[in-house]
Formats: C-alpha cells, structure tokens, sequence
C-alpha cells in the first residue's frame, strides 16, 4: 500500500464512496417504493371492504330509477307525481355520481398531498359512505363540534384510516351494535405528544381528537401492542390481511400525530386519531356551487366525439334544444376529417377522454399539434391517464353531466376563443 501513489489512493478512496453512495440510493428507492405499495395495497383493502354495501346501495338506487321509469311512462299521470318521479331519479343520480367518485378518489394511486381541512365537516360528508360500510344493523353516532377543527393533512388518507376503523369496529361487533364517531380539539395528548404540544414548533393551537368507539367483544390486553404491526390480524384467513390498523398508524405519525387505543374485553374498544390543530384563519375559501341556468346556443357550432352511441345522443338533443348547432361522430378520427375540411365551422369540440383507438387526450393534443385554433372540452366518468397526466390543458365535464353544466362550460371555452382571437387580429 504504501508504494501506491497518493493520487491513486484518492480515486480509490472516492470510488469506493461513490459506490456506495449508489448503494444507499438504490436501497432508498427501493424502499420508497415499498412504501408506496404497502399505502397501495392498505387502500385496496378498504376499498374492498366497501364493495359488498356499495352493490347493496347501487342496486337500491338503480331500483328507484326504474320504478320511477316505469311509472312515468303510465298515461294520464298527474303532473305533480310526474315532478316527484323525476326528482327521485335526479336525486339518484346524483347520489350515485357521488358515491363513484369517492370510490375513485379510494382508488387513486398517486402521490397524495397534505391540504387544511375541517375534520368534523370530513367525517360528517362520510356518513353515507359508512351507513354502506357497516350496513344497516350497526347504529351510527356522531358527535361533531360546531367550531371548525382544522388540520393540516392529506384528506384522502384521512378518510381511509376512518374506512378502516370502522371496518375494524363493525368486524369487533360482527355487524350489529352501535359505533361513535367524536371529533373534538383537545390539549390533552398520548405521551408520545407531550414533547410535540410544548416544543417550540408548536404554536399552541393543540390537536384534534377523532374518536371511534364500538360496543364489540374487545381486544385482549396481550394483542394491544400488536394490533397496529402490518399484516397482523385475528381475522380467518380470507377476511383479512392485517393492513388496515397500520394504515392508521402510519398516518397518523407521517402527519406529526399519533393514534391509541383502549379496550376491555366484554365491552367494546375506542381508537383516538390524533392530529395537530391549525388556526381558522388557514383554511382555504371554497366558492359555492354554481347554480347558473344553462346557456342558450345561438347557433354555436359543437363537433360531439362520443362512442357510446346514448351518451351522444343525449347530448346532441339537450345542445339543441338550447340553439347549438351539432356535429356527431363516434371517434377522434373522423373527428379529424371533419376539422380537416373547415375546421373554421367549428366553435368548439366536445370529446369523451376513453374512446378505441385514439383518446380523447391523444386528439386535444393532435388538434394543437396542427395549429387548428378550436377550443377542446373533454368529459370523462373516469380516466387512468388523466389522473395522472392531467387534461393537457383543456376543460373538463365529469360524467355524469347535465345539459346545463355542459352549456355552460362550452359557451365558456367558446367565449375564451373569441377573446383570444380578437386580441391577436
């Protein structure tokens, strides 16, 4: 050794950090990824769970739709049970367009974000959700503050870990019994906070306490520590994998807070989700609803791209009644050939996203390849590439739509276009 030349002693010495500075990353990547896919399959599992009450309540709702169908199409009926008929089939609807994008958002795989949110306002939107969760012999509580509890987490892995126990609760109590749901602000916290409440991160604003109780057989005392372990469970085989209690707990600390439980055998169990509190004033305003009526077309030009041949349909009767002049074709490329004739013709094109052959994103995007200047506005019930990739910029109608959205998201790109064409002359 001591006959090698100090420079290349040096190289050596820095090979051999580099190589393992290589190392350490690719063992961190690996990691990370199998962190991602212990949150993926946690989700799936509480994604599972609701799928037996989810059928239940879509069935429940397609049976409404079709009796109030069946008793429409009856003569002479009178016009006040007409309104009434209609309105059912309006409200499923839209109960069902609800219930489908929580289960998306359930889903999702991608990288998820924290965001302030009330967490009493959360758990109350979640009502319906759970009444499927835990089906009909389960009596659901809730205790919810009337001041705003707001914490800054992610607010899909907030209503995950809430799935998941309830699913552990209504499991304790095999279908029947009552569960409580509390949401409190709390200064009161696990020894495992003591040090985060008084540090000199805190700003004094405390946690939020989010209790579930249930009335089931509790849970040994020789278990509690190992509850929260993945892919422990007393569950059979087949009814379980383990995963949803430590979905919890990996919230729970990845957002700077903590999760316990206390349980006596006989009577029932109590897991307390802690997470810190942030003040009021940092909860983002959200604009209302928009209840606008639709827009009348005068003689707006729509190019339809819809393969589902009832969607198009529907669509196309509902803009023209309004005055919208209506072109419909069932893929991007005849969609293509006819803005290759004059596409000047056009005020806009309506595209579904999933469609054979050419997507509805891969034709927004030919459009602006070529230089054609009309406005694109996508619709879509759900898309895997839009999730991920976004919609390149164009507007977007989520099915299900009414005609009135519709108009009114039209005539906006339309509108645009205009404005946009007469700054450039």
């Amino acid at each position: 050794m001591f006959g090698i030349p100090a420079t290349a002693l040096l190289f050596l010495l820095l090979a051999l950090a580099l190589r393992r500075t290589q190392h350490l990353q690719a063992e961190a990547a690996k990691r990370r990824e199998a962190e991602e896919a212990l949150k993926h399959s946690q989700r799936l599992e509480a994604l599972g769970q609701l799928t037996g009450g989810v059928a239940h309540d879509f069935n429940n709702l397609l049976t409404v739709i079709r009796a109030s169908v069946d008793l429409l199409n009856r003569p002479q009926l009178p016009e006040e049970r007409r309104q009434r008929y209609i309105t059912a089939i309006a409200d499923s609807v839209a109960r069902a367009a609800k219930l489908t994008s929580q289960l998306l958002a359930f889903a999702r795989r991608q990288t998820l974000k924290p965001e302030v949110f009330d967490a009493g306002a959360r758990v109350q939107r979640l009502h319906d959700m759970l009444a499927t969760l835990l089906g009909p012999a389960i009596e659901i509580v809730m205790q919810l503050p009337a001041e705003p509890c707001l914490v800054n987490a992610d607010a899909s892995q907030f209503e995950t870990a809430l799935i998941n126990m309830a699913t552990n609760a209504r499991d304790a109590m095999q279908g029947q019994g009552r569960i409580v749901f509390k949401v409190e602000a709390t200064t009161t916290v696990p020894d495992t906070l003591a040090p985060l409440s008084t540090g000199p991160g805190m700003t004094g604003h405390g946690f939020v306490r989010v209790t579930v109780s249930d009335t089931g057989v509790g849970i040994p005392a020789a278990r509690l520590g190992r509850i929260f372990e993945p892919f422990f469970t007393t569950k059979q085989v087949g009814h379980g994998t383990g995963l949803g209690l430590s979905q919890v707990f990996g919230f729970a600390r990845q957002s700077g807070g903590e999760v316990t439980v206390t349980s006596e055998v006989g009577h029932g169990s109590t897991f307390s989700l802690y997470l810190p509190r942030v003040p009021p004033d940092l909860l983002p305003q959200r604009q209302a609803p928009n209840m606008a009526p639709a827009v009348a077309g005068s003689g707006m030009s729509v190019l339809v791209v819809e393969d589902n041949i009832e969607l198009a349909n529907f669509a196309a009767d509902g803009l023209t009644e309004l005055g919208y002049s209506i072109t419909l074709v069932d893929n991007a490329t005849d969609a293509l050939a006819e803005l290759a004739v004059d596409a000047d013709r056009f005020d806009v094109v309506f595209s579904d996203v999933v469609m054979p052959g050419m997507s509805g994103l891969d034709l927004a995007q030919v459009i602006r390849d070529r230089g054609i200047g009309v406005p694109v506005v996508l619709t879509t019930g759900y898309s895997q590439a839009l999730s991920q990739e976004g919609t390149g910029g164009c507007d977007l109608v989520q099915k299900p739509y009414s005609i009135e959205e519709l108009s009114r998201v039209l005539h906006r790109a339309a509108r645009i276009r205009r404005v946009r064409d007469g700054a450039a002359e």
